[in-house]
């Protein structure tokens, strides 16, 4: 890895820093998460990141620029964004959404409705191994629960997103579990095990909170003649996505099943095909701030940012608690680079192993580790895939689910105590 000075690698991540700058700051000192738009803050962060990136000309650094923001990857979450966008907005104007909530609020009591939102997310990304899907899933749902319970958007979607996340972090088809594995040369059944010790005590203080939250909420009437017809669409998409199947097909296959039930009720076509485009409208923004992340983050990468971060904290690693403590923090830095988890684990996978080997530390735990301190960032961040995309379909500020994010803080403090406290113990046995 190519040694880099402390100017050069501070300026290539200077661009996070103006874009976090620009955006929380502002908002926390107005005290209102609404007042920066995050697609302004990463125009800053971008503009920035084009005037530091020393060496090449204009044409070139907008050229990286470019290459980044339109990778296979970022591409391939546009077309997610789509379809989510057509069958949210779809399944709304048919009824769908409402006709779900209703059932649920029908068979649910009030007071058990959020510890509920939370287990069926943290069952459904179990499942399915993917945040995003369960996102695009439930977000609409728990949108139309917090309008029928009188509650705050934000804090019913950060529940979601929190649970989204328990899965991404510890289902066996998920990518970041896939990429911990291979990385570290253990099996996903081991990783399992060994992440369970941190990841199930933290989901099953969340839900407890959850339900004490819970318990003091008030009767709310349910339309008990609900069509159940109306949420099949809904079931198709739950169902085929716990099948594993690709979350593309997915909504493919749930605006497909919407459109035919909405000709069933006589809906026209043409309002269906409205319904649509409002909908793909709506994900404009979301868009353009993914875009613009990916290219900003890809400046900083091809900047030398990444390795100046890497070098930087292996340097001065004392004992297997300073090397855990250190893969944490490099994993979850080079995710606040990247706002991608998964790349995160490719990008620091090699250089954990080689200080997990130095300092003893099970290839189990490293995987654990990698795994859940990306996925806790992933999940804060306000520029995050997951997050952009979830409130995106609430139309709520990204940095809304901040204060709410219940799950990733808790989490954060037990990986912290399995680091401090060396556990599961069996995997520190020669200590």
């Amino acid at each position: 890895m190519t040694e880099i000075s402390a100017r050069r690698g501070l300026l290539a991540l200077s661009p996070v820093a103006v874009f976090l700058t620009s955006y929380l700051a502002v908002s926390i000192f107005f005290g209102d998460f609404y007042k920066m738009p995050v697609s302004v803050a990463l125009l800053l962060g971008s503009v920035w990141a084009v005037v530091i990136y020393r060496g090449q000309a204009l044409a070139e650094r907008i050229e990286t620029y470019s290459r980044a923001a339109g990778h296979v990857n970022i591409l391939y979450m546009v077309w997610i964004f789509v379809l989510a966008g057509a069958f949210a907005s779809l399944a709304k104007s048919l009824g769908s959404v409402e006709a779900t909530v209703n059932i649920a609020l029908s068979v649910c009591p009030p007071s058990l409705i959020l510890p509920a939102l939370f287990f069926a997310a943290c069952f459904i990304s179990l499942s399915i191994g993917t945040s995003v899907g369960t996102v695009v899933a439930l977000t609409p749902l728990a949108v139309e629960i917090s309008g029928v319970m009188g509650a705050d958007t934000a804090f019913y979607v950060a529940i979601v997103l929190g649970g989204a996340f328990f899965g991404d972090n510890l289902s066996f088809i998920s990518d970041t579990t896939i990429a911990a594995t291979r990385t570290q040369g253990c099996s996903m059944a081991d990783k399992f095990k060994a992440n369970s010790w941190i990841v199930i005590p933290a989901a099953a203080v969340t839900l407890i909170l959850y339900a004490l939250m819970g318990a003091a909420s008030e009767q709310v009437i349910a339309d008990k003649n609900a069509d159940a017809w109306l949420i099949l669409p809904y079931i198709l998409v739950i169902i085929t996505a716990i099948l594993g199947w690709n979350v593309t097909i997915v909504l493919s296959l749930g605006i497909t099943s919407a459109v035919i039930e909405g000709a069933f009720y006589g809906h026209s076509l043409i309002d269906m095909a409205a319904a649509i485009g409002q909908g793909i409208d709506s994900m404009g923004e979301l868009i353009i701030v993914t875009l613009m992340a990916a290219g900003m983050l890809g400046i900083i990468k091809a900047a030398g940012g990444i390795n100046y971060l890497l070098g930087l904290l292996t340097r001065h690693i004392h004992g297997r608690r300073g090397a855990q403590a250190v893969i944490a923090v490099l994993v979850g830095i080079v995710n606040l680079c990247t706002a991608n988890n998964t790349v995160a684990i490719i990008t620091v996978g090699s250089i954990s192993r080689t200080i997990s080997e130095r300092f003893g530390v099970d290839a189990r735990k490293t995987a654990s580790i990698l795994d859940t301190a990306s996925c806790i960032v992933q999940a804060l961040i306000p520029y995050g895939a997951q997050t952009l995309l979830a409130t995106s379909l609430a139309s709520i500020a990204p940095g809304a689910l901040l204060p709410y994010q219940y799950y990733p803080a808790i989490l954060a403090v037990s990986l912290a105590l399995s680091i401090i406290f060396l556990y599961p113990r069996r995997l520190n046995k020669s200590i």
